[in-house]
């Protein structure tokens, strides 16, 4: 239910395709999965000040809410990691 609600929001919001920005934080040493889960979007990150967090955006040319929410579902698997 909770993927046909975003689904929704997304479709309200967004005309397709469009371009959609990712961010997440990750511990730092997860930063290479959070990237492996985008292997062709180019990914910026920013390490927390103490360096044991790290701050990842990523930008996606998404044709649907379905793109999205496969990726949510895939960075989901990832150990630490906080979508915002």
């Amino acid at each position: 239910m909770q993927h046909q609600q975003f689904r929704e929001k997304l479709d309200a919001i967004h005309q397709w395709p469009t371009l959609y920005m990712f961010k997440f934080i990750v511990p730092a040493d997860k930063i290479t999965e959070v990237q492996a889960a985008f292997p062709t979007h180019e990914t910026q990150t920013q390490a927390s000040s103490k360096g044991k967090y790290v701050s990842v955006t990523v930008k996606m040319m998404a044709h649907s809410a379905e793109d999205i929410i496969e990726k949510y579902q895939i960075t989901s698997q990832i150990e630490g990691i906080i979508a915002l």
